[in-house]
């Protein structure tokens, strides 16, 4: 029940100069990433700035997705939610209007017990039937994390959980998920330094922030790695980390809207409490972009 392999983009929405999404440059940016070979779609996840969309903005966005892509690459939608109903309702709508799987991650600001993590996302699964849900362990966003005797329990006990997005940057707590689920475990990586490492441990992705500006390359990284030429995904892997720094020296997405418009491209503007990207870092975003070949 794989959702994708290969790297998928978690896509930031475009905002306009009065803070509405702006669709026509949203459509723009997915026609790019699909001509640069993203293998999948990640709209409304943290990126897309889904902590300040409406519920009727991300159904929205979601169903526009999903009538530009028509088909060709996978499109998962973030529904995740600290509030359990709203997420059940938010994955329910979402399959209900066609997606092909669910970013769900764990609850933020109330935080939970491991027991009502269990609880939290066998809920949203269970709504969705064999929808595939996708974990998302981000505690360095959330401050809850999902240990690896979790995602082991609910990859063996719900059937349409299917896979993880690992960014907590713990390579030895990925190693002990992956030995706990054995061969169960979609792994994707959430960190666009850890693509290499988190491919050795049995990934078979990544969701990616990097490839919204370089999508060809973190494509190419993952399918080097998973077609066997290890080095030269380890080579794109290590002149990346530059750019990689460079893209989370200020809170995501504000360093990787910037690094869109410096390549002519329309990102539009940040939601407050997000604002526009400092200017000396935008100088060094600029320059690691130039080093890297994008601009």
């Amino acid at each position: 029940m794989s959702v994708f392999k290969g790297s998928g983009v978690a896509i930031v929405t475009p905002m306009n100069i009065k803070g509405e999404v702006d669709y026509n440059a949203l459509e723009k940016l997915i026609e790019f990433q699909i001509e640069n070979s993203t293998d999948a779609i990640i709209i409304c996840g943290t990126t897309g700035e889904s902590a300040t969309l409406s519920k009727e903005e991300k159904i929205k966005c979601i169903q526009f997705t999903i009538d530009v892509v028509k088909k060709r690459v996978p499109v998962i939608a973030g529904t995740g939610c600290n509030c359990t109903a709203t997420a059940v309702e938010m994955s329910k709508k979402a399959k209900e209007i066609g997606v092909d799987g669910i970013l769900v991650v764990s609850p933020y600001y109330n935080k939970a017990t491991q027991k009502g993590l269990i609880e939290h996302f066998t809920s949203i699964a269970k709504a969705v039937e064999d929808l595939p849900v996708i974990l998302y362990d981000v505690p360095g966003r959330t401050g809850c994390s999902i240990e690896p005797e979790t995602v082991a329990y609910l990859v063996n006990n719900v059937n349409n959980i299917v896979g993880l997005k690992a960014a907590s940057g713990d390579i030895s707590k990925i190693g002990k998920t992956m030995y706990l689920c054995k061969d169960k475990l979609d792994l994707y990586s959430g960190n666009d330094d850890q693509i290499v490492p988190v491919l050795s441990l049995g990934g078979i992705g990544v969701i990616s922030v990097l490839a919204n500006i370089a999508p060809q390359e973190t494509h190419d990284m993952v399918f080097e790695y998973l077609n066997g030429n290890v080095d030269k995904a380890k080579d794109i892997q290590l002149k990346a980390i530059p750019l990689v720094d460079s893209l989370f020296c200020q809170v995501n997405p504000i360093p990787v809207k910037s690094g869109l418009k410096l390549m002519g491209m329309d990102s539009g503007v940040l939601r407050l409490p997000l604002t526009s990207m400092d200017k000396d870092k935008e100088l060094v975003l600029l320059e690691e972009m130039k080093k890297f070949g994008i601009l």
